[in-house]
């Protein structure tokens, strides 16, 4: 699992990316992709900000499931699974909805940039050419039941591209925080 880090290493870290042009006043997500990447496994870190301070931290996966990366992508995109490319800003990428019509999330409103996971080797890779586009990429929770007190620990069909937190109580304490901003960034590092 990604370690914890400070509030002033994540700043400093955003500030030094090619993409970077500020902070949003307003609350900001930034994901932290975990080099180990232990497979199906939500072993990466959100950091909630509000403009340089520190709100809270949760769990989850910047990653597809292992269902999806070993074919089930298919079902999606005949190329590869959309894995989420690291170290990028992306401005006012989501705002408040549902995902899939089900739960209350960040549904994607902003292009992203994704790579194509193909190999069907069930390891997420930034691997072959980047893609920008929308592609359904949301915030969003393991657990269709808004009262789950689960921490779930398998990836699963959960992710086929999506950032998706895997304390189902922790998220549903948070999204609501969201539901008065137009926008919501998203920073995404790798671990550093």
């Amino acid at each position: 699992m990604v370690r914890n880090y400070t509030d002033l290493e994540i700043i400093n870290r955003i500030r030094g990316l090619k993409s970077f042009k500020g902070f949003p006043l307003q609350r900001y997500i930034v994901g932290i992709r975990s080099n180990e990447d232990k497979t199906n496994t939500p072993d990466d870190k959100f950091y909630i900000f509000e403009g340089e301070r520190f709100i809270t931290m949760t769990t989850g996966t910047t990653n597809p499931g292992s269902p999806i990366l070993e074919g089930g992508f298919l079902k999606y995109n005949k190329v590869g699974a959309a894995v989420v490319k690291s170290n990028e800003c992306y401005y006012d990428l989501w705002k408040h909805g549902y995902h899939m019509g089900k739960m209350e999330a960040l549904q994607q409103v902003n292009p992203i940039i994704v790579y194509r996971d193909g190999d069907k080797d069930g390891k997420s890779e930034e691997i072959g050419t980047p893609i920008t586009g929308l592609y359904g990429i949301n915030f969003h929770t393991m657990d269709y039941n808004k009262f789950s007190k689960e921490i779930k620990t398998n990836i699963g069909n959960w992710s086929a591209g999506c950032q998706v937190v895997n304390d189902c109580e922790k998220f549903y304490q948070l999204i609501p925080t969201f539901r008065v901003q137009k926008f919501v960034t998203y920073f995404l590092l790798a671990e550093f």
